[in-house]
Order: structure tokens, then C-alpha cells, then sequence
């Protein structure tokens, strides 16, 4: 991971809808909690505008976060994120404890590779469909990988490339797969475009009746 995300963070005393109103619309901050290991949550307030900028980046969803609380440091994940039903507003956001000693569950970006230049889709003309954008994984904080990697070079027309074909670093694991196989669920296929299905049963029609001529 070689980006580092700081959260600047305040003390938040207030509490309630009306606090959380106020603390938004005149001091331009959002209401937070931090919680988890081992400690009291933490009711804090973090910069709307910052958050949002940091969002704009992928990374900040699978990476091991500092959040600064008046010069104290803790390592946190993004847990949950509230946002304003119509409006481009932030308006909480959850942040969990970490440490280097504990594994996490947190989800990964999936990124395809070689999605338009693949034979199948290139030569053969098949279309990628996505069962998936993410995967949620376990790991210990120093192994989070930023992002999954999905090569789809050698995929094959009708293939379906499922969660246990994924190619996860050294320490990372599959949160579904560690409740069983029958959780193993499709991330990606290649399949014909319809039309061209229609056209290929047409044709393997006509030639079965030429057959019986």
C-alpha cells in the first residue's frame, strides 16, 4: 500500500440530529464514530469537504487509514458511509479500530484486465458481464491489498470465472470461500451477444433439416 490517507479529526461533545444539523451547516464538518479494538467509541467530527475529496480516490475504501484526534494517531478502516439522499452530501461516516495483529474484513475493487483486447472478445466477439465490482476479504492490515486483479486474457467463450479462480497475494483470503465451496460465487463470465446465439441455433436448425432431406 503506498498511499497514506490522514483524516483530521475533532472532538465532538454534541449529539442528536440537531448537534449533527448545526455541526454541518455552520462549521462545514459531518459526524463520525470510531470504534472497535478493544475501546470506548469515540464520537469525533471530520472535515465534509476533505472526506469527500478523499473519496474520489479508490484506494481510500481498502486502506488502512489515520485518523489524527489532536495529535493522536489510530489506524482505522472505513466501515460505513451515510450519504444525503438527493443531495451531494455526506452526512456520517463509521470508522473501525485496527491492529497489526488482528485480521479485518474489508472489501477490495476488483480490476479486469485486458477486458477489450481478450481473443474472446476481440476475435470472437463475446461480451464481459459483471457479477462483481468487489470482494470482501480477510487479511491483517499490513497484507490489504489496495485492489484484486482479474486477467481475463484466457478466458474462454461460456467460461465463468468464479471467486476461487481469483489470484488473492500471500495472506489474503476470501471471506465467502471461508464459509464453503457452495459460496463460491461468479465474478465475471464471456458469453455470445444474443443475436449471434439466435443466429448460431437458426443455423444449427437449417442444417439438421438439410440433413434429413
Amino acid at each position: 500500500m503506498s498511499q497514506e490517507f490522514v483524516i483530521e479529526a475533532f472532538p465532538r461533545d454534541d449529539q442528536g440530529k440537531g448537534a449533527s444539523r448545526r455541526l454541518r451547516r455552520e462549521e462545514r464538518k459531518i459526524p463520525a464514530i470510531i470504534y472497535g479494538g478493544g475501546k470506548d467509541a469515540t464520537p469525533v467530527a471530520i472535515w465534509h469537504n476533505e472526506l469527500k475529496k478523499s473519496l474520489e480516490n479508490e484506494a481510500f475504501f481498502s486502506h488502512v487509514l489515520t485518523i489524527d484526534l489532536n495529535g493522536k494517531k489510530e489506524s482505522v478502516i472505513l466501515k460505513d458511509l451515510q450519504r444525503h439522499p438527493y443531495k451531494p452530501i455526506l452526512t456520517h461516516a463509521d470508522f473501525q479500530r485496527v491492529d497489526k495483529d488482528h485480521e479485518i474484513h474489508v472489501n477490495v475493487p476488483l480490476h479486469f484486465l485486458n477486458e477489450e483486447s481478450a481473443p474472446v472478445v476481440k476475435l470472437q466477439g463475446g461480451v464481459v458481464s459483471h457479477n462483481m465490482t468487489e470482494v470482501e476479504v480477510v487479511c491483517l492490515p499490513q497484507n490489504l491489498p489496495e485492489f484484486i486483479e482479474v486477467d481475463l486474457n484466457d478466458v474462454e467463450m461460456d467460461q465463468v470465472v468464479h471467486l476461487s479462480d481469483l489470484k488473492l497475494p500471500e495472506g489474503v483470503r476470501s471471506a465467502a470461500l471461508m464459509q464453503g465451496e457452495d459460496h463460491d460465487q461468479p465474478v465475471v463470465s464471456v458469453h455470445k451477444p444474443k443475436g449471434a446465439k439466435a443466429d448460431d441455433e437458426e443455423a444449427e436448425g437449417e442444417g439438421e433439416e438439410g440433413g434429413e432431406e
